[in-house]
C-alpha cells in the first residue's frame, strides 16, 4: 500500500488491516470503501452453507460513517457485490464456517456494481476465476490466497457521495508443483483508460502482469508475487480481453 492510501486508511486497533474471519480488508475513509480485500481458500475444508437469513450489514467495530451501507443500493439499480466470494470463504470447522459466511456480508467486503453488469456473461467469467483455476490446475493443497478490490480513480461518478468504481482487479496466488505462481486480471471497460461511458457491453475482462495491476491501482506488491508472475507483458493494443475461462494462462 502506498502512503497515501496508508494515510487514507481507517484505523481498527491501530493498524490498517481489518480481520475478518477468513478475510481482511483496507477500507478507505475517502472513498467509504475497500481498497483491498485479501482471502484465502482451503478447496479441501469447504463448507456447503445457506446465505438465507443473513443479512448486509454495517460492521459495528468501525465507525458508519466511513462505511458505505443500504444507503448507497436503496431505491436505484445499484447491486451488492462481494468482493471476496460468499462461497471462498465458507471453509473449515462447522462454525468457523458459519462466521466466516456472516462476515462476508458486512458492507466492508461489498462494492457497488450496476444490476445489469452483475447478472451479465462478463460477470460470468469474473465471478468464476477461482473456480476456473481448480479445473484447470492442479493447485498444492487445494489453497489458494487471492486480493482484489475496486480501481479508485479521480474521476470515478459520484453518487450519494461515494465514488463509483468502473474498474475492479484480483491477483490469485498458488503453488503448482511446488512453485508459486501470481495470475493478475482486470475487469474494465478499456484497458488503455480511455475514459467512456458506463455501459454493459464495454466491460471486459483482461488478464495482466502483476506489475501493471500495480501500476494500475497504485497499491504495491510483495516482491514475492512479482517473481511469481511469468506472464509475459504484453503492449495492451495487442492483447484481447478473455471471452472465455479456457483462455486465462495459469
Amino acid at each position: 500500500m502506498d502512503t497515501e492510501a496508508s494515510q487514507d486508511a481507517v484505523l481498527w486497533d491501530g493498524s490498517n488491516v481489518i480481520p475478518y474471519t477468513h478475510f481482511s480488508l483496507s477500507l478507505g475513509k475517502s472513498r467509504r470503501l475497500a481498497r483491498w480485500v485479501a482471502w484465502n481458500i482451503d478447496g479441501a475444508s469447504t463448507k456447503r452453507l445457506s446465505r438465507s437469513g443473513i443479512d448486509f450489514a454495517k460492521g459495528p467495530r468501525l465507525p458508519e460513517g466511513f462505511q458505505s451501507g443500504n444507503e448507497l443500493y436503496q431505491g436505484n439499480r445499484l447491486d451488492r457485490g462481494h468482493i471476496a466470494r460468499r462461497a471462498d470463504l465458507v471453509w473449515g470447522q462447522v462454525a468457523e464456517a458459519r462466521q466466516a459466511n456472516e462476515d462476508s456480508f458486512f458492507y466492508t467486503n461489498i462494492a457497488p456494481q450496476m444490476d445489469d453488469f452483475n447478472q451479465s456473461g462478463q460477470e460470468g467469467i469474473w465471478g468464476q476465476l477461482e473456480n476456473a483455476l481448480y479445473e484447470q490446475v492442479d493447485v498444492e493443497d487445494l489453497k489458494v490466497s487471492v486480493f482484489g478490490g475496486p480501481v479508485f480513480q479521480p474521476g470515478d461518478q459520484v453518487y450519494r457521495g461515494v465514488g463509483l468504481p468502473s474498474e475492479y482487479w484480483k491477483l490469485i496466488a498458488f503453488k503448482e508443483g511446488g512453485v508459486l505462481k501470481a495470475r493478475a486480471f482486470l475487469l474494465t471497460q478499456d484497458l488503455d483508460q480511455l475514459r467512456v461511458a458506463l455501459a454493459l457491453d464495454e466491460f471486459r475482462v483482461y488478464q495482466v502482469s502483476v506489475g501493471e495491476l500495480e501500476q494500475r491501482t497504485q497499491l504495491e506488491f510483495a516482491e514475492t508475487l512479482h517473481l511469481a508472475d511469468d506472464l509475459v507483458s504484453v503492449r495492451t493494443t495487442a492483447r484481447g480481453p478473455l471471452d472465455s475461462t479456457v483462455n486465462i494462462t495459469w
